[in-house]
């Protein structure tokens, strides 16, 4: 009896161990995720600065194929040794070769060089993603405050190659004159979202004409750009409205995915950002 009752102590404190334990394991699953890291307008603008001046539905593309950062490195390959097809022909060979991508990365695949971009900077690929996903209206911000700029210092306007328009509420809108042909802006982006001084180089300048016709449709080419009023990403015509708060199985809204009978279902895992500290914006936003 004695022994029994010298016992009890250390029971007792065995039971308050596993009733802790278990509290634990409790308040572990029903406290809320660790709240995601948020971009500021200045880290945000550096992010999209090498990309703001692209043309809308190529934008639209790149955003999308950035939160697929894992899947760049092997597209980018796969458009460096097929880089001498164009047009039906290379739209065949991406269909014959059955890849594995999301259509927002093989629809990068045209562009060998945008793709070469994105992997060797496979770190900013990957901090765009996750701005796409956790910030997409504040990306969007972005580009419109760098196409202000590049605009008011006279080097975003009409040419040969993409119109220029500004809607209502001032956004900017740059859109192909023949859809069916893309050239690949280059600038240097310290250039164009700077007042201009004297002695330096045209700010921007076009690449070779890239065939986008009807044999790409399967990609969300024709279909892909943005409503920027309302600050709505469209891919293949559909509104694109997954975040990290509702939506970590993503389904893919291309209603005709390439390889597939019904739409994809892309798993996206919820990677943690520690973007370096930056400035506010001097200029107000909307």
């Amino acid at each position: 009896m004695k022994d029994a009752i010298q016992r009890r102590p250390e029971r007792w404190s065995r039971l308050k161990m596993t009733a802790g334990l278990v509290c634990a394991g409790v308040f572990a699953l029903s406290a809320p995720a660790r709240a995601q890291v948020q971009f500021s307008p200045q880290q945000l603008d550096d992010l999209v600065g090498r990309i703001a001046l692209y043309p809308d539905p190529l934008l639209a593309q790149l955003l999308t194929a950035s939160t697929y950062s894992e899947q760049i490195k092997d597209a980018a390959q796969w458009a460096d040794q097929h880089s001498y097809l164009t047009g039906g022909n290379l739209a065949g060979a991406i269909q014959q070769d059955n890849l594995p991508w999301d259509p927002s990365v093989q629809a990068l695949l045209p562009f060998p060089s945008v793709l070469d971009m994105m992997a060797g900077n496979i770190f900013w690929t990957r901090q765009l993603g996750d701005a796409v996903l956790g910030q997409r209206g504040d990306v969007m911000d972005a580009v419109q405050a760098m196409r202000q700029k590049a605009r008011e210092f006279g080097y975003l306007q009409d040419n040969a190659q993409y119109r220029v328009t500004v809607g209502g509420p001032g956004d900017i809108e740059i859109v192909p004159v023949d859809p069916g042909f893309y050239c690949l802006p280059v600038y240097d982006p310290l250039i164009v979202f700077g007042r201009p001084r004297v002695g330096l180089a045209v700010g921007i300048s076009f690449g070779p004409r890239i065939a986008l016709g009807a044999a790409f449709a399967p990609w969300g080419w024709g279909r892909s750009g943005f409503e920027w009023r309302s600050r709505t990403m469209l891919v293949d015509g559909h509104a694109w409205a997954r975040t990290r708060e509702n939506h970590e199985v993503y389904r893919h809204p291309y209603v005709r995915p390439p390889h597939a009978e019904g739409p994809r279902v892309e798993r996206h895992e919820l990677r943690p950002t520690r973007p370096e500290r930056g400035g506010g914006r001097e200029e107000h936003r909307r």
